[in-house]
This record gives structure tokens, sequence and C-alpha cells, in this order.
């Protein structure tokens, strides 16, 4: 907890709001980045609760200069980074043959690009501190499907740079993982049921039941099950741990 400095992309809500609000048991201050300024402003509160600095950051990371600015901020702030936890960054679920060159270059512009960039922007700071990185990826980065074209792909591309990224790490003493969550139950993921199950004729409820069961899980995975993950991956018990690419999943993966 002494005076360690971690920073969340995609604070907002999901799985970043509950790791920021994690980490706050673990860190001394939290930077919670996102679009929404409202919902960071709650978010805030909360890290404060549980017992650190909230510093609200309020940028688009898809811009190229946005990487930079949450570095200085934070380096303003705090004067180090610890930890940069890479969550931002929600693709859209379109068929590869309906997605436009527009939606492909928005998902990679903010997920993979915009973790690359701020990876690079903070890594002199990782170096000094001998800080630690998890970039966010997901299931589909192993199975694409031509429905979900995009998030398989962008994931994919995710885990390969969190291992180029670790490579360079070993010599310059900065962990760097991925993590992929299997299906989560946010409040994005609620809002694509409610508009699925009338399309299906179905209720919410049974949407919600038919999902896990064709992905072979018994339910579906919370977002503080998943910022529990995010927490022990930046922790010092797991920091001899880089290149590693941790799923949990409830068991949708079946392979070995």
């Amino acid at each position: 907890m002494a005076s360690r400095v971690a920073i969340v992309t995609g604070a907002s809500q999901g799985i970043g709001r509950s790791t920021a609000i994690r980490l706050a048991r673990d860190f001394s201050s939290v930077v919670i980045v996102a679009r929404n300024r409202e919902n960071l402003d709650q978010v805030a509160i909360e890290v404060r609760r549980a017992g650190a600095e909230a510093l609200v950051v309020d940028l688009d990371l898809s811009a190229p200069e946005a990487a930079q600015q949450v570095v200085d901020r934070t380096l303003a702030a705090f004067g180090k980074i610890d930890a940069l936890l890479n969550i931002a960054g929600a693709v859209p679920q379109i068929d590869v043959f309906d997605m436009t060159d527009e939606q492909w270059e928005r998902g990679f512009a903010l997920k993979l690009h915009g973790a690359r960039r701020l990876t690079m922007a903070a890594w002199a700071s990782l170096k000094k501190t001998g800080g630690s990185v998890v970039l966010m990826s997901g299931n589909s980065a192993l199975f694409p499907k031509a429905p979900y074209a995009a998030v398989g792909t962008i994931n994919a591309a995710i885990v390969a740079l969190a291992k180029a990224f670790s490579e360079r790490g070993i010599t310059d003493g900065v962990q760097v993982n991925s993590v992929l969550p299997g299906p989560v139950m946010t409040g994005r993921r609620r809002s694509y049921l409610e508009h699925w199950a009338p399309l299906h004729d179905m209720t919410v409820e049974e949407a919600t039941e038919k999902f896990p069961a064709e992905a072979g899980i018994a339910r579906y995975g919370t977002p503080e099950e998943i910022a529990g993950l995010m927490a022990f991956v930046v922790s010092p018990a797991a920091h001899w741990m880089t290149g590693s690419t941790l799923r949990m999943d409830g068991g949708e993966v079946k392979s070995v």
C-alpha cells in the first residue's frame, strides 16, 4: 500500500470500475480513466471509500495525444506509476461481412492502439518502479467467429502485443501479462440481452440462461471476480509471472 500508484482505463463501468475499486485496497492512489466524467466521479467516491486517493482523467484514449496526457497528469499528481491496467475498449459484435472500415478502425483505435500508446508512454516510469502492465483481451482471441469478427481479431492482437511488450519488459524490469475473461455480466452485456431477447421471442431471463448454457458454463462471471484476478496479477505475489495469458472463464475454453 505504501505510495503505490495504479492507472486503470475503462474505469467508468464494468470490469474497469470493479478493478479500480478493488485496487484501492492495495494501492495508495488510483488514476481512473474513461470518457464518461459523471460515471468516473461516482467511481472516485468508491475508490476513496475503499482507502485510496483517486485522480479522475476523463479522456478518449482513441485520440493519439490522450495517452501522454494521462501519464503527465499521473506523474504531476503522484510522481510515479507502479501499475497500468489497460481495460478500455468496447468492440461492436457485428458479422465480419457487415463491419464497415470505420467500425474496424474505431475498435482498433481504442482497445489496441489506446493500450499500446499508454503502455509506451508509461514505460519510463514503470522501468523506474519495476512496475506491472496488464492488457485485457478476451476468450474470443482463442476462437474468433464470423459473427464477432472484430472482437476476436482485436483481442488476438492484444495478446500478441502483450507478449511483445513482455519480452522488452524482461530487459527493462517491467512485468507484462494479458488477461482473458470469459462471459461476464456487465451493464453492457445486460443491455445487449435486453435488446436481443425480444427479437428471439424470449424473456431477458431466458436469454440470460441461454448464453452460459451454449458456452458450456454454469453461469456468467462477475466484474468483481475479474477484478480480483487483475489485483493478483499486479501484486508482489505474482511479480515473476510475465508474458502469460491468463484466462478466467468458468471453463468456457475446453482445449488444453
